[in-house]
């Protein structure tokens, strides 16, 4: 599976590319391929103000649905809106076109490494997929 370098991760299966002071956040390849037929994503509101660990959002497959919760602290600065339209693109490529949003970050949170999140990736599937 892959895992790319230039990423940091949390414990609950999100990935965070920082650029200067925001950061972008996403849900991983494992976590997407645990949900499988992804049909809907809700997204935290521009402008919201989140915590790490806070709900912030949603994602839904067919079969099940798990919560999304902020892997950083910081104010929503925006959502990826092709989402609506087409969710299945958090199957398709989450680490690229796939995105959840983008937040100008006060807070990383506890986040790991690519080699880090590679060994958790072994552990059972937790309940809530971020």
């Amino acid at each position: 599976m892959t895992v790319p370098v230039h990423l940091r991760y949390s414990a609950g299966h999100t990935w965070l590319e920082q650029a200067g002071d925001s950061v972008t956040i996403g849900v991983t390849r494992h976590a997407a391929d645990g949900m499988r037929d992804i049909v809907y994503v809700h997204l935290p509101d521009i402008g919201a103000e989140l915590s790490v660990g806070q709900p912030c959002g949603a994602v839904e497959s067919a079969k099940t649905a798990s919560d999304v919760d902020s892997p950083a602290s910081g104010v929503v600065l925006t959502v990826n809106a092709a989402l609506r339209e087409d969710p299945g693109l958090v199957n398709r490529d989450p680490f690229g076109a796939g995105w959840l949003f983008r937040l100008r970050v006060t807070d990383l949170g506890a986040t790991m490494t690519a080699e880090e999140y590679a060994k958790l990736m072994m552990a059972p599937f937790p309940d809530t997929v971020c």
